[in-house]
Order: structure tokens, then sequence, then C-alpha cells
């Protein structure tokens, strides 16, 4: 998880609420109304499937801002598993409140636990290689960093957190900057204290980005065999990660090649909502 403070990341967290009751929410939950006021209710939530827990911080959250009376009670924590049919968290509170707040908490729980689950099969998949899988920036708009630790619930770990916190150099950059060790030495002047990563595509510009000094180097849909020659070459002088067409059948054999880092998008861009019921009891 990046480097935050539990106040930091506590404010994150109601400001991800605060936006998702917004656009559901708006001025008032007309068919909650319909409910009296002073009626109390009982709630549990639970799976309908095979999943890795996640998002309840977010989820409490939205039971506190719309009704501060709920109370809310979790029968399981992030990044624990559940199986089908069981139930992981039990409300109880003013009707309205639950009604409203539902649908809401809802999306965060089935949002990042599908953003844990997938995680988790990943790394899974590399277990016992050494390697360390990475997140990248395909992320759902708005939520970065609640699916970034969700990544972190699921046994994964952090890429860069956005374009402010670290250089990576890709191919355009390359080009518009006049080369790698331009580009790389320009980093160095502008952000001393960034790590830098530079993109390559062949051994010739792994080799340039090693000689120029680069902390990171992505292998850029290398083959297996280049990928273990990128390897012998670095010898540790650099981090190496390997990028690009990777997907579950390769997973491992990348791992295998002896490289450092593998990032993959689609744990947090190609994922499936986990399926959830929450059934209410007066």
């Amino acid at each position: 998880m990046p480097n935050l403070t539990l106040d930091q990341l506590q404010q994150i967290i109601v400001d991800d609420v605060r936006r998702a009751l917004a656009e559901d929410v708006g001025s008032g939950d007309i068919t909650a109304a319909l409910i009296p006021a002073d009626r109390q209710a009982t709630a549990s939530i639970l799976t309908r499937e095979s999943a890795i827990l996640c998002g309840t911080a977010w989820a409490e959250e939205v039971f506190r801002q719309v009704d501060p009376q709920i109370h809310v009670e979790w029968l399981a924590r992030d990044g624990e598993r559940m199986e089908p049919n069981q139930v992981f968290c039990r409300l109880n509170g003013p009707a309205r409140g639950l009604l409203t707040a539902e649908r809401s908490a809802m999306n965060f729980i089935q949002t990042l636990s599908a953003t844990a689950t997938r995680s988790r099969h990943f790394a899974d998949l590399v277990e016992g290689s050494g390697v360390r899988l990475l997140d990248t920036r395909k992320t759902l708009p708005g939520l970065r960093m609640a699916q970034k630790y969700a990544v972190t619930c699921g046994g994964c770990d952090n890429h860069r957190i956005g374009l402010y916190d670290a250089f990576l150099i890709k191919e355009n950059h390359i080009a518009a900057c006049g080369g790698i060790a331009e580009a790389i030495a320009q980093a160095r002047h502008l952000a001393p204290d960034k790590p830098v990563e530079v993109e390559v595509e062949n051994l010739e510009e792994l080799r340039e980005a090693l000689a120029a000094g680069a902390d990171i180097i992505m292998l850029d849909e290398l083959s297996h065999d280049d990928m273990r020659e990128a390897v012998r070459l670095s010898a540790g002088q650099a981090a190496l990660e390997a990028s690009g067409g990777i997907n579950e059948t390769t997973l491992r054999s990348v791992a295998e090649t002896g490289v450092d880092f593998i990032s993959i998008g689609s744990m947090t861009k190609d994922i499936k909502a986990v399926d959830l019921s929450m059934r209410l009891s007066m």
C-alpha cells in the first residue's frame, strides 16, 4: 500500500464515500422515505461466491455518513477468503438508513473484493517464485487508492501511484528527449529523489539504460530468452520488470526467468464484481 498515514487513508475513504453518496442519494432517498422514520431493522450481507473480502472501511463509512445510528459488525476482515453463502457483516439500526446505504456500501465491497480476489489469483500462480506482482495505473477513475489497497489485500504490490511519484520513461519520452541517456539525465536533474524507470524493447536498449544508471528497467514484451539474458546482463545493477502481453498461461514462466517484478494491468482493469446480497428484516 502507498506510504500513507492512517489519517490520510481515512480522509481518502471519507472523500470516496462522499462522492458515491452524492451521486446515488442526491437530494434524498424518496423510496426510503415511505418507511416510518422510527422503524428499526436488522440486516446481514453475504457473498454468493468465493472471494477475498475487501472494502470494509469504505462500506462502514457509507453507513456512518448515511446514519451514525447504524451499528456495523464485521464477521470477516479484509484479505480473508469468503465462501459461498457466508454472512460476513451484520447490521442494525434505522430501516431508512440501512436501505439508503445498501447499494453504495455493496458497490464498494463488490468492486474492491473483486480486485483483491483477482490479485490473489495471480499471487497464487507465482507462489514460491520470488517475483513480486505489481498493479498499474489502469484503475477505475476516482478509486485508484481504493483499488491499490485492494491489490495489497490480495497479496500483490503497488507500482507508482500516479504521474507524480516516480518516472516511467517510455518510447515517446525517449524520442522527445533525444535518447535513453538524455532522458535519464534530465530526470535526475528534475527530481533527484524520485526513482527512474525506463521501458526498453530490446537488449541493446537495456544496455543503454544500464549504462545510464536507471533504477528499474521495464522489459516490454521481450521473449523469455531475452528476459533471461537481461537478468544476466543486469546482474543486479537495476531491478527488472516484465510487462506487456503477460497472461495467466505465461505468468509463471515469466516469473521463472528471474525478473524482479511483473506488472499486470488486468488485476485492476479486468475484474468482475463479486455477487453479494443484503437481507433485511424488521
